[in-house]
């Protein structure tokens, strides 16, 4: 019984001495790591405008889009010109066709086709050159709104600002949320367009 009660002594002495060989007097105990503080996020408050509406509406946007018509006037007209040359060209080759000479009938014929080509041809590169001009027109003033639309979003405490084509929104929105309106007054203010509108850009 003593020699039993001896070893459990040993045992108990020896696991106490390991423990103070790890652990020296002094020495600290390791610490928990402590887990990171989580932030928390709010609501975020959402809010929608048309961009394309923002733009059209705004005064420069209505200046240049004014300039960019005047242009279109314009092109339209030479359009215009060169296709009556070539119908009366064809009103001509049909009353005077039988009276004209097989060569001088295949002249005009020849007129016909090469203005024709000519007219298609600047009707397409024409309605391109437009195109192109609409979209740096459309381009230029979206640079300069988006840090008004950043504006608008921290005045308002919006936290995004969605872009949607607003006569394609599905269901219900609140009008209080769409703030298309706030970005293009606030547009007009930082960019104020011209009061005189200027001349059609060549």
């Amino acid at each position: 019984m003593i020699a039993k009660c001896t070893c459990g002594i040993l045992v108990v002495i020896a696991l106490t001495m390991c423990a103070v060989a790890q652990n020296p007097p002094g020495a600290s105990l390791p610490t928990v790591a402590q887990s990171p503080t989580v932030a928390t996020i709010g609501p975020a408050k959402i809010a929608f405008m048309s961009i394309q509406q923002a733009i059209a509406f705004c005064d420069e946007g209505k200046r240049e889009s004014a300039i960019l018509d005047q242009y279109v006037g314009a092109k339209s007209a030479e359009l215009q010109k060169l296709q009556k040359e070539v119908e009366t060209l064809k009103t001509q080759l049909e009353v005077q066709g039988s009276k004209l000479t097989d060569e001088a009938r295949m002249d005009l014929a020849d007129q016909i086709e090469a203005k024709d080509t000519n007219a298609q041809r600047f009707q397409q590169d024409t309605q391109k050159d437009i195109e192109k001009r609409r979209q740096k027109l459309q381009d230029g003033i979206a640079r300069k709104m988006l840090p008004v639309i950043e504006k608008v979003a921290k005045d308002k405490g919006v936290s995004v600002i969605q872009f949607v084509d607003v006569a394609q929104i599905f269901g219900y929105v609140d009008p209080s949320l769409v703030v298309t309106d706030d970005v293009v007054k606030a547009y007009n203010l930082a960019y104020p367009a011209a009061a005189a509108t200027p001349a059609a850009k060549k």
